[in-house]
């Protein structure tokens, strides 16, 4: 993997640039759709690619491990050709699904011990056997095994859990580089920052990542819990830290807001179920802020999702055509929620990659938050 920094917001940290992959060239900044079990949850994958304008994809070990298994992943000589994504994948090592999903869990210096969500069934995750999970799916950008600990964790729970996170990730690096890819193509390791809400134990993190020189960071551990403002604190503190030249992911965030302010900051990379997921309870996100598309007052409106096209499906369905449909328990409702969300997405962060390039992206940004922010 290739990072090259293009341009950088005289006014903020904002970055624009590109990843080369074996798989293609991701623009920077660039939202990465969740394909949690290897699919975009009720989208096709030709519509995220061609109507979206996905560059990237993300697919999760945890799940993927569970159904359908490495055993078949394998067989299908990896998740490319097994579900058709043509395009750079990048996998969660599993970790967070792990401590979110998993009731009996046990935590050790060899790895975490977990019962399955599905059926039950006894499992170990350790550094080693997800970097090799991991070849076995193929994706381009693989993470290391880590703890995500709740965002209010005190500094002792929290020390405790930076602690095995970065012992995890020693063996997890060191495991990665003596093995290597299953298909023909390359892939790339990143590590985690993790920390909590703590300022010395994510500096500490950063620090001790930033002198491993992997191709890229990921910062993880927030939205989960914290006060947005310490979130935004917790990235501007690791930014300064982790290498310039080399992008930098911030897992599991979020609203567009979030988004436009963690890019300010100088981040690179970001996932979010929320596009998805709040798209199929009839929330949809528009340039000029949010809408809830079951509420009474859009049943006789018949603009566009949203009139200042930012999506493909913003001219084809009307507010009111897509409440009937959410009204009506139709399922194509939350499938046109869900993809507007998706390209919503796509266009802020394209916009704001344009904007960077053009030199006004701090000014384009405060304008687009005020709104971005509003309750329609």
């Amino acid at each position: 993997m290739k990072f090259t920094l293009q341009h950088t917001d005289p006014q903020s940290h904002a970055r624009a640039g590109l990843i080369d992959t074996d798989h293609g060239t991701i623009q920077t900044p660039i939202f990465m759709p969740v394909g949690t079990v290897g699919s975009v949850k009720g989208l096709h994958f030709r519509d995220v690619k061609t109507d979206a304008h996905a560059q990237i994809i993300l697919g999760n070990t945890y799940h993927l491990y569970l159904r359908p298994g490495l055993d078949v992943l394998r067989a299908a000589g990896g998740l490319h050709k097994f579900n058709g994504w043509q395009g750079p994948i990048l996998t969660d090592s599993g970790g967070f699904q792990v401590f979110s999903l998993s009731q009996n869990r046990k935590l050790t210096d060899e790895g975490v011990t977990f019962r399955s969500h599905i059926d039950g069934s006894k499992h170990l995750f350790t550094p080693e056997n997800v970097v090799d999970a991991q070849r076995v799916i193929g994706s381009d950008i693989i993470m290391a095994l880590d703890e995500c600990p709740p965002g209010q964790s005190d500094y002792k729970y929290a020390k405790q859990s930076l602690d095995l996170t970065m012992s995890w990730l020693r063996r997890g690096v060191k495991h990665f580089d003596e093995t290597e890819p299953l298909y023909g193509h390359n892939q790339t390791f990143f590590p985690i920052v993790q920390g909590a809400a703590h300022p010395e134990l994510r500096k500490r993190a950063a620090s001790e990542i930033a002198e491993l020189q992997r191709e890229g960071n990921a910062i993880g551990g927030l939205a989960v819990g914290e006060p947005t403002e310490v979130m935004y604190e917790m990235v501007d503190l690791v930014c300064g830290i982790l290498p310039t030249d080399r992008p930098r992911y911030l897992m599991g965030v979020g609203t567009p807001v979030n988004i436009l302010e963690n890019i300010a900051l100088g981040v690179d990379m970001f996932d979010c179920v929320m596009p998805t997921r709040n798209g199929r309870n009839g929330m949809i996100f528009t340039s000029e802020g949010i809408i809830n598309l079951r509420n009474e007052k859009w049943k006789t409106d018949f603009s566009p999702l949203d009139p200042n096209g930012t999506s493909f499906v913003d001219s084809a369905y009307s507010r009111a055509y897509v409440r009937h449909l959410f009204v009506a328990n139709e399922m194509l409702g939350a499938l046109i929620a869900s993809e507007h969300n998706i390209s919503f997405y796509l266009w802020l962060v394209g916009q704001a990659r344009q904007h960077i390039i053009e030199g006004d992206f701090s000014t384009w940004k405060d304008g687009m938050v005020r709104r971005l922010s509003a309750r329609l």
